[in-house]
């Protein structure tokens, strides 16, 4: 396999970071040009994405893009068990071919006539899958569809629906539907010590739309932020779509590791509940990240997507409630309370940046769903928001404690579970050297749905680690899906040390 992977000179392929080219476009061009002078011969195995973002320093999602336009256009093929190959059915012709010039090669591309940033917009992915029915088992992120309130949801959106309300049938204010910003604006000052006035609450269509809204809005092209390694892929898609450059800088106990950050014109990060490891950053460590931010003119972007969720202890505030310079957006989301496809979040903006946030939504959806976010202010404010979160803080405390009780009986030597102390989701970590990637896919193959860690990183992992989800498995399935995954995780395991 070694062998394989070496047909492949990296130094054939150049990067020129003061180019106007993407990097993920020059890295695209140079393997075309070494399939069609020859260099590399079909059935050739690529390097992984990982060993090339090692290798050029750049992020893992830019060597995706690459390898995603060059699948697209038939360059490559991917198979499992044996990564990226050049494809076999290229005709002679077009192997045989001398030179590729980006011009030439447009009328094959799946991006044909899109701006710079429109193709960017198309060629990057998040992490994010549709789903056609109720989560497998242990998959992360979601809600307990199983325990919402859906009765009473049906019938406060009726409500809002009825003739009686035809007044919420046109369009609507693009910074969403006053009474429902004034009730989060109130819920988050009271809940997580967050400073904001109603005009300062955004309504969105998900914290994925505010993440995407800010980073166009206040990235220039190749603006470099910093972002937290491991971290979300969506935050990181955001960025990337905006033209901005990534810094990926690691995580610790207290969180990201801010004096390893450089100069730069943004910071992603999840204070409360790290995605994935789970750490909560320190009051020191966060009063650092505000300073740095000061110091660079710096924004900070701060998703605080589950927070409601601490099993021990009390959750800190909000960063934005210690930032007195207006450097923190503040996101947060309705899916991890409520349920995904509802499609409502908000962010709480600087007092001076809020009108253009709600005028460029203007410009793009208009606005969030005005009957739905009628429904969820009358939901806040008549209590059922409070009961619902309280019910599912005792409920997701029990699936959290049988995720970790099935632990200790089926995978004790095989996957050593964080139990961690908040948020929808513990950390298991594998021994050394196996394959974290694999395990995942046989699990998923049984219906089990753990995420590798290695996927949310940007650099080399230090170590092996599946993401364990619990909040939307009810415990017998919980203990009937450990079970099967320590088979699945001992054969691997077995397989890789009889290599």
């Amino acid at each position: 396999m070694a062998k394989q992977t070496a047909q492949f000179n990296l130094s054939a392929v150049r990067l020129d970071r003061s180019a106007d080219r993407a990097l993920a476009d020059q890295l695209y061009f140079g393997i075309a040009r070494a399939i069609l002078d020859g260099r590399l011969r079909p059935g050739s195995r690529l390097p992984s994405t990982r060993h090339l973002a090692a290798e050029f320093r750049i992020a893992r999602i830019t060597a995706s893009v690459a390898f995603d336009r060059l699948a697209a256009e038939g360059y490559v093929e991917s198979r499992v068990g044996s990564g990226t190959r050049v494809s076999s059915s290229l005709p002679d012709d077009f192997r045989l071919a001398k030179h590729i010039e980006p011009a030439s090669r447009l009328r094959l591309s799946s991006t044909a006539g899109f701006s710079r940033r429109g193709k960017l917009l198309a060629r990057t992915t998040t992490s994010v899958a549709p789903t056609g029915g109720p989560p497998m088992a242990l998959r992360h992120s979601m809600p307990a569809f199983d325990l919402f309130p859906a009765g009473l949801w049906r019938r406060m959106v009726a409500d809002k629906i009825s003739a009686s309300s035809t007044r919420l049938m046109g369009y609507g204010d693009p910074a969403g539907y006053r009474p429902l910003r004034e009730a989060i604006a109130d819920y988050l000052g009271e809940v997580r010590a967050v400073r904001a006035t109603t005009e300062q609450v955004i309504v969105v269509s998900g914290s994925q739309q505010a993440l995407d809204l800010a980073a166009r809005m206040l990235f220039d092209p190749g603006a470099r932020v910093i972002v937290e390694d491991p971290g979300y892929r969506g935050a990181c898609a955001a960025m990337v779509a905006s033209g901005a450059q990534l810094y990926p800088i690691g995580i610790d106990e207290h969180g990201i590791r801010i004096d390893d950050a450089p100069a730069a014109r943004g910071a992603y990060v999840t204070p409360s509940h790290q995605f994935p490891l789970g750490a909560t950053m320190s009051v020191a460590r966060r009063m650092a990240l505000l300073k740095w931010a000061n110091r660079w003119r710096a924004w900070i972007f701060e998703d605080d997507y589950d927070s409601e969720y601490r099993y021990v202890g009390r959750p800190l505030p909000a960063l934005q409630g210690l930032d007195t310079a207006g450097r923190v957006i503040y996101i947060g989301t309705f899916s991890k309370v409520m349920f995904p496809a509802l499609r409502l979040g908000f962010m709480v903006a600087p007092e001076h940046l809020a009108a253009g946030f709600a005028a460029a939504i203007a410009l793009t959806d208009r606005h969030a769903p005005t009957i739905e976010q009628a429904a969820l202010a009358d939901f806040i404010r008549e209590g059922h928001f409070a009961r619902h979160v309280r019910r599912m803080r005792i409920a997701y405390g029990e699936r959290r404690r049988a995720l970790i009780d099935a632990a200790q009986r089926h995978l004790k030597g095989l996957v050593d579970v964080d139990p961690g102390e908040s948020g929808m989701h513990c950390v298991g970590w594998l021994p050394d050297g196996t394959n974290d990637i694999e395990v995942s896919r046989r699990a998923a193959d049984a219906g089990i749905g753990v995420t590798p860690l290695s996927s949310y990183y940007m650099t080399k992992p230090a170590r092996s680690a599946l993401i364990l989800g619990f909040a939307a498995t009810p415990p017998h399935q919980i203990e009937d899906s450990v079970r099967r995954l320590a088979t699945i995780a001992r054969s691997t395991i077995k397989e890789r040390r009889s290599d």
